[in-house]
């Protein structure tokens, strides 16, 4: 006979309320759940559903600001015989003895989490001797041991190392190893993987299960992809706008959702084995109002399964379209493209040559969109920038419209830029800050001299807000007072204000909620077939890319790995490096995660 532990923590009743001098928000609303040892416990949900506010309610991160209500209970496992304690019941001092070491978290960013004027190794180190008895020296033999277990390369020298000297798999995997420092009860991980290329993702989760087995401790994994949540999760709690919608085993949950939310939540990835003809969005499978007493009030939509959410492009029409594309001359020739930088490792050394780019050949065809898929580092961005002249290649030939590229002067190479655009993959860094919405749309429009008066230039603005879902009141408003979507919006709205007939989009809906994301993906769709634009769509995600492209190009280490028809590199890759960048992909399958839950409910299971 098998019973389960008792909870090593008991969220009851949580709220959160930040007051403002004109508004009041209310974060979290009511959030319960309960936490067995050993298991992980997925919160899944979109930017502001109140996942990270509760995880830093439960460390005591919250600021003074901040109003609580409600029961946090931590039972220690190491002491069984001890009472559990009420976290929110403690002062300031009482909770640092938890927090960070019975209790850890690791944060989405690592770069913002991690010193820059500290090495590595100095910084895990601190976080052992807080947390443990030991001096120095025994510290830093610890931390190697740590580096050593999160799988970092040459435990002892990367100690030595800054956080700007590795990458951003290594820079997470030190944030991991400083979590683990205090050998936590309880890892909450947030958004770990979100920024993450998804073979670097890939091995972190793998890392985090393994972990959580080889410590026995018990997880809290947030995030917004429900392909990860599939991936690591046993049970899943479903939070939007703050208050918790749905709570289920993770294979009850993907089997039958019962919320229309976590429907939407579903649906909206781009499935790898089927080409939609659009994404689904959350706004699809349910309708949102606010009642007198300002709750919530959540209504299912009776065509949520209808024919045209689930339409499908067969194989024949996409083989047309490609034939149709690829009969036309190229739009843009690319012909030996490279980008070198010199590398000096010593002021006696000889200079070698780092080549970003590395003798790069392609075409695009006007109204296509070739997706360019690779890790970071791989050249993606860089082979952007060149194409735009924004950094100059080092050899090469580009062709736009039979027109060399890279021997325009600077006039021809401006009046060639307003036909190639590029959207970035920063939204807010994209803006300026200190200028208005109309402003920032109007502006190419008078760099380009387009249109004869403002008034013009302005319906045009409201014109394109209106093209990209907004309207014409976010001309005055400041680009803080948006979404990370809609500022993304705003940024292809401003795309289009130069007319271009040719645009890059680098990242640009990998920051986003699975949701925005595929609102963003369908817009591009839509705005593609209305002024014939041809896109070059970069992603280091291969479904997303797969969704959206014509043709897909996969780069590595500078150098072009395949390109073909989006169809038959994913489901024929040729080269290794394609195959393991599918492979990583989150697919979840019923079967799969039947499997593993059943795997994992009797690792848990411990016998009286």
């Amino acid at each position: 006979m098998n019973q389960p532990d008792p909870p090593i923590l008991n969220v009851r009743n949580f709220s959160v309320t930040f007051r403002g001098k004109h508004e009041t928000v209310r974060a979290v609303k009511g959030v319960s759940y309960q936490l067995i040892p050993g298991e992980t416990l997925g919160i899944v949900g979109e930017s502001g559903s109140g996942k990270s506010v509760t995880s830093l309610g439960i460390i005591g991160l919250l600021p003074p600001t901040a109003e609580i209500e409600g029961e946090i209970w931590f039972r220690d496992p190491r002491h069984p015989d001890a009472e559990p304690v009420n976290l929110l019941s403690l002062n300031a001092e009482a909770r640092r003895k938890y927090r960070g070491g019975l209790i850890s978290m690791v944060f989405q960013e690592p770069l913002t989490s991690l010193n820059p004027v500290y090495t590595c190794g100095n910084q895990v180190v601190e976080a052992i001797r807080l947390h443990q008895q030991v001096d120095k020296s025994e510290a830093r033999q610890r931390a190697i041991a740590l580096f050593q277990e999160v799988q970092l390369p040459e435990p002892a020298q990367m100690i030595e190392r800054y956080p700007h000297q590795i990458s951003g798999g290594q820079q997470q995997r030190v944030m991991i190893a400083m979590a683990l420092a205090g050998n936590p009860a309880i890892l909450i991980a947030d958004e770990p993987t979100t920024a993450l290329d998804v073979t670097i993702q890939d091995t972190i989760l793998q890392l985090l299960r393994n972990l959580q087995t080889k410590r026995d401790m018990a997880v809290i994994f947030i995030t917004h992809d429900m392909g990860v949540i599939a991936e690591v999760a046993d049970r899943v709690v479903v939070m939007y706008r703050g208050e918790p919608v749905e709570s289920a085993k993770v294979y009850d949950l993907f089997a039958r959702p019962q919320h229309p939310y976590t429907q939407g939540l579903l649906n909206c990835r781009p499935q790898p084995d089927r080409r939609l003809k659009r994404l689904p969005t959350v706004s699809d499978f349910m309708t949102v109002t606010t009642n007198a007493e300002g709750e919530l009030e959540i209504v299912a939509k009776a065509d949520a399964d209808s024919e045209e959410l689930t339409a499908e492009i067969s194989a024949a029409e996409t083989r047309s379209r490609y034939e149709a594309l690829t009969q036309k001359p190229p739009l843009l020739t690319v012909r030996n493209l490279t980008k070198a930088y010199p590398v000096r490792h010593g002021f006696l050394a000889k200079k070698t040559f780092f080549k970003a780019v590395d003798q790069v050949s392609f075409e695009v065809y006007p109204g296509e969109t070739l997706g360019l898929v690779g890790e970071s580092g791989c050249g993606k961005s860089t082979l952007s920038r060149c194409l735009l002249r924004l950094i100059e290649p080092t050899e090469g030939e580009v062709t736009y419209e039979g027109q060399p590229v890279l021997t325009l002067d600077a006039k021809p190479l401006r009046d060639l830029r307003r036909k190639m655009q590029i959207i970035f993959q920063n939204p807010y860094g994209s803006l300026n800050g200190r200028q208005n919405i109309g402003s920032a749309v109007m502006e190419p429009m008078q760099i380009h001299h387009l249109y004869d008066s403002a008034a013009e230039r302005r319906d045009r603005a409201v014109d394109l807000l209106e093209r990209v879902g907004l309207d014409a009141s976010a001309l005055p408003r400041m680009p803080h007072e948006f979404s990370g979507g809609q500022r993304q919006r705003i940024c292809i709205a401003r795309t289009l204000a130069c007319e271009p007939s040719f645009i890059i989009c680098d990242e640009s809906v990998s920051a986003l909620d699975v949701s925005v994301q595929a609102q963003v993906l369908n817009l591009l769709k839509d705005l593609q077939a209305d002024f014939g634009l041809t896109y070059i769509f970069i992603s280091h995600d291969l479904s997303v890319v797969k969704f959206v492209s014509d043709r897909i190009m996969v780069m590595n280490a500078g150098r072009l790995e395949e390109i073909g028809p989006a169809d038959e590199i994913y489901n024929y890759p040729q080269k290794p490096y394609t195959q393991q960048l599918i492979q990583a992909i989150p697919n979840p399958k019923l079967d799969e995660i039947q499997q593993r839950q059943t795997e994992r409910e009797t690792a848990l299971a411990k016998p009286l």
